[in-house]
């Protein structure tokens, strides 16, 4: 009998060891589950006062410069036997600061031969509805940075658009 009672003590002993580390496990898998939620909210909750920080202390961007173009006056390609057909266009020029105003004026009559020479090519066609005048705008802004290059202009913006 005291064979079989050894036995029995250690047969609960080694039953209850995978017990005990089954337990020690769970208990792991738990810490570490609440680490990382905590770990989560801390992110969430916290981090983003340390960025409203930083977003205070940039200084506010600044605002455009705009160039005026001289008016444009051209006559529209048609066919022959059509009537004529003018197209007479305000333009300004948007550049990122106003020291580059400075750099582009005295080449402005470089940009108006750019303009003039690209819209004489038009058909009225070609300006039909918001997607033509997108177009427009597009073909206008590359040739404008050709022509100003190394100064960029952002955008070439319309002030007035006739067809006639």
């Amino acid at each position: 009998m005291a064979e079989n009672e050894g036995g029995a003590g250690e047969g609960e002993e080694q039953l209850g060891s995978p017990k005990s580390k089954l337990k020690l496990i769970i208990m792991v898998v738990g810490a570490l589950a609440l680490l990382g939620v905590g770990g989560a909210a801390y992110f969430f909750f916290f981090s983003h006062k340390a960025d409203e920080h930083h977003a205070e202390a940039a200084p506010p961007p600044k605002p455009p410069a705009f160039v005026e173009v001289p008016d444009l006056l051209v006559n529209l390609v048609g066919n022959p036997g059509d009537r004529v057909q003018y197209l007479k266009v305000k333009i300004v020029l948007e550049v990122k600061e106003e020291k580059q105003i400075e750099a582009i004026k005295p080449t402005l009559p470089r940009v108006t031969d750019i303009f003039q020479t690209y819209l004489r090519e038009l058909r009225p066609s070609d300006l039909n509805g918001s997607a033509g005048l997108f177009r427009l705008k597009e073909e206008l802004t590359k040739r404008v940075n050709v022509a100003l290059a190394p100064n960029q202009v952002n955008a070439v913006l319309f002030k007035e658009i006739v067809v006639q």
